[in-house]
C-alpha cells in the first residue's frame, strides 16, 4: 500500500511541474523582474497545492495503516457535592471596652495604685485624688446626723405618749431626714476622689503621674483601660448581599500580620443602608483565647453568603466561550477503542465562583468526563485519546 502511495505522489509531483518549461535560471538570466515575480507566484501556488495534497496522503497512510495520531487529553469527572461561596471583605478589630478614664473631681492625684499592663477587676481602685478636707466634713455631718436621729427618736416617743406638740415632732423628723441626705451627698462627693475601673481589663496606659493636678474634662485623662476578651470586627457589606449575609452566617477571619485565622459567625447585621456607599454593617465577634489580637489590627473577613449542597463544580480554566458569548466545555463520550473518546460540545450555565472553581447550573451531569488539559486544541465531534481521568473531588 505504501509503495502505491509513493508512486502516486511521484506522479503528482511530475504533473505539477508540467511538461517542458523554462528553467528558473533562464528566467533570472533574462533580467526581467516582472517575469521573475510571476514565476515566484506560480511556484508558491504549486507549493501550496503540493503541501495540501501531501497532508491528505499522510492522513490516508495513517488511517490505512492503523497509525492514526489522536490528540492527547486529560479529563475530570463531574461530581455532585457541597459548594460554598464566601464574600471577601476587609476590616479592623475593635472593642467596646477600650476607654479613657477621667477624674470626676478636681484635685491633686495623691496615689496611683496600678501600672501599665496590670490586670484589674471591675470596681477596683486605680488612683485617689486629694479630697480637700471632704472626709473631715463627712465626719462632722455624720455626727450631726446622729444627733438629729437621737432627737427625732425622743420626740417620737413623747409624741406617741401625747406629750409635746406636733410641730416639735415634725421639726425633729425633718431635721433628721435633712441630716441623712447631707451625709449621703457628702459620701457621694467623697467617692469621686477614688478613680475605679469601670470594667475588668488591662491598664494599657497610665497617662497622669502621681502628684499631677487633675480636673474633669478633656485633657485630664488618667488611664486607658482595655478589655481584650470582647473583640469584634465591623465590616461594610454591599446592599446586594442583603439576603445572603444574615445573623448566624459562618465567617472566617484571617490576620495577615499574625498569620493566623479563626472560625466564627456573624453576631449582628445593621438595619440601615448607608446612602454614601450603599452598604450595611455586619458585626463579627473575635475570640481572643491567645490574647494576641489587639484593637485596630487589620483582618480579612470571608462570610459565607451562599451554599449549595448538591452542586457540580469544575475548574474555571477548562471553560471556553463562543462568539455568541455562550460558555461551553467538551464532554468525552467513550468509544470501543482503548482510552479513546468522541468529544461533544456542551453549552453550560454557570453560577458563582470561589477561588479557581466555578459552579455549573446546567449542561453537565453527575459523572460526565470533562476535558481538562487539551481543551483549547480540540473541536466538537473529534476523536481523542484520554491519558487519565482526574477523579479527585473538586
Amino acid at each position: 500500500m505504501k509503495k502505491i502511495l509513493y508512486l502516486a505522489t511521484s506522479a503528482l509531483l511530475f504533473s505539477a511541474c508540467g511538461g517542458k518549461q523554462t528553467s528558473v535560471i533562464d528566467i533570472i538570466s533574462e533580467g526581467n523582474i516582472e517575469t521573475i515575480r510571476a514565476k515566484k507566484t506560480e511556484l508558491s501556488e504549486k507549493q501550496r497545492v503540493l503541501e495540501t495534497e501531501l497532508q491528505k496522503l499522510d492522513s490516508a497512510i495513517s488511517s490505512m495503516s492503523g497509525e492514526e495520531k489522536l490528540p492527547l487529553v486529560t479529563t475530570v469527572v463531574a461530581k455532585v457535592g457541597k459548594f460554598e461561596h464566601f464574600l471577601e471583605l476587609q476590616g479592623d478589630v475593635k472593642t467596646k471596652q477600650n476607654v479613657l478614664i477621667y477624674p470626676e473631681m478636681s484635685g491633686t492625684l495623691q496615689r496611683v495604685y496600678v501600672k501599665e499592663g496590670q490586670r484589674v477587676t471591675k470596681g477596683q481602685v486605680l488612683a485617689v485624688i486629694d479630697d480637700g478636707g471632704r472626709s473631715s466634713q463627712l465626719s462632722q455631718l455624720k455626727s450631726q446626723a446622729a444627733l438629729a436621729k437621737t432627737t427625732f427618736e425622743r420626740r417620737k416617743r413623747l409624741w406617741e405618749q401625747k406629750i409635746g406638740s406636733e410641730i416639735e415632732y415634725l421639726s425633729a423628723q425633718t431635721n433628721y431626714q435633712a441630716a441623712e441626705d447631707a451625709v449621703k451627698q457628702a459620701e457621694s462627693q467623697l467617692g469621686k476622689s477614688s478613680i475605679r475601673a469601670p470594667f475588668s481589663g488591662i491598664i494599657d496606659d497610665v497617662i497622669k503621674d502621681q502628684g499631677t493636678v487633675v480636673s474633669p474634662g478633656p485633657g485630664s485623662e488618667v488611664f486607658r483601660i482595655v478589655n481584650l476578651s470582647d473583640m469584634y470586627i465591623e465590616v461594610d457589606v454591599p446592599e446586594t448581599y442583603l439576603g445572603g449575609i444574615t445573623k448566624g452566617k459562618e465567617a472566617k477571619v484571617y490576620f495577615p500580620v499574625l498569620g493566623d485565622s479563626i472560625l466564627t459567625k456573624v453576631r449582628q447585621t445593621g438595619n440601615f443602608i448607608n446612602p454614601s456607599n450603599r452598604a450595611f454593617s455586619a458585626e463579627i465577634p473575635v475570640p481572643n483565647k491567645k490574647g494576641n489580637i489587639k484593637p485596630n489590627l487589620s483582618a480579612k473577613v470571608s462570610i459565607n453568603d451562599y451554599t449549595n449542597e448538591n452542586a457540580i463544580v469544575i475548574p474555571q480554566g477548562i471553560i471556553s466561550e463562543n462568539a455568541e458569548g455562550e460558555q461551553y466545555v467538551y464532554v468525552a463520550q467513550p468509544t470501543d477503542g482503548e482510552n479513546e473518546a468522541l468529544l461533544k460540545k456542551s453549552i453550560i450555565q454557570t453560577g458563582k465562583t470561589q477561588g479557581s472553581h466555578i459552579e455549573v447550573l446546567s449542561g453537565i451531569a453527575d459523572g460526565d468526563h470533562i476535558i481538562e488539559e487539551g481543551a483549547r486544541s480540540v473541536k466538537d465531534g473529534q476523536k481523542v485519546k484520554i491519558l487519565n481521568d482526574q477523579t479527585d473531588e473538586q
